[in-house]
């Protein structure tokens, strides 16, 4: 079982985008023999939105990818990010992909997963947390899709692009205990056990303690570290695809 997260196909160039979908979709292939599912956990696109008849022009390959994927029968699971959360129902009925906007929990092999893309969770980040309200507000979602695709995608995307340019710094940096995933992580396992807490949004790949029976793991990005997880059935281990496992913060150097 695989998880990834953070492709941000889109940005920062065409050129740049269509490199990475290469190398996706590559990967997707070299794992697709073994694979018993796939979690895409947020930011999979930089900026989408979809109108009734119409979805942003491009990723044809990670989405026939993703297609054949179902079609032999390994599940597909999408979680919408901050940079994705205008994602509807396109996906389940033409790629038979499950979508979530919120996290979920799952058992498999007697552990417990809590998977989300892990964007308004902890503490902090305000405002972004009344944006959110703003964005998936069902009266606000019908006004954007009264503007024309050509003019809304575009507005969209450079609003996209100029946030992810204002927190570029904050991806870099790793906050130690002032990590608010991990805080949240640590928060909920006080009353709810899970053995794996996994999400996206941070751009860091972590591997860090929850308690002694827990673990909180991040599962970086695509735009530099080319990061994911894999759940062997016993153990999830931070891999990365034809590079060198960048420098994760790991459980055992807290």
């Amino acid at each position: 079982m695989f998880f990834a997260s953070d492709f941000h196909l889109g940005t920062p160039t065409y050129e740049q985008s269509r490199i990475r979908e290469y190398k996706i979709v590559k990967w997707l292939r070299s794992i697709q023999a073994e694979a018993s599912a796939v979690f895409l956990v947020g930011d999979i696109f930089d900026f989408w939105f979809e109108y009734k008849r119409a979805i942003p022009k491009g990723f044809a390959r990670l989405q026939g990818t993703l297609a054949e994927f179902t079609d032999s029968g390994i599940p597909v699971v999408f979680f919408t990010g901050n940079h994705d959360l205008w994602m509807f129902d396109y996906f389940t009925q033409e790629l038979g992909v499950d979508v979530y906007h919120q996290p979920q929990v799952w058992t498999i092999n007697q552990k417990k997963f809590y998977v989300g893309h892990g964007d308004g969770l902890g503490p902090g980040d305000h405002t972004y947390k009344r944006l959110k309200k703003v964005f998936t507000n069902k009266f606000a979602q019908w006004l954007f899709a009264r503007l024309h695709p050509n003019f809304g995608i575009g507005l969209a995307d450079r609003w996209s692009k100029k946030s992810r340019a204002t927190n570029m710094k904050k991806d870099d940096q790793f906050f130690g205990e002032d990590e608010w995933l991990w805080q949240y992580a640590k928060e909920l396992e006080k009353t709810i056990h899970h053995d794996y807490y996994i999400f996206g949004h941070r751009h860091l790949p972590l591997d860090l303690p929850v308690n002694e029976n827990s673990r909180y793991i991040n599962l970086g990005e695509w735009l530099h570290f080319q990061t994911y997880a894999c759940f062997d059935g016993t153990n999830v281990v931070l891999e990365a695809f034809e590079k060198d496992l960048p420098g994760v913060y790991l459980s055992d150097l807290t």
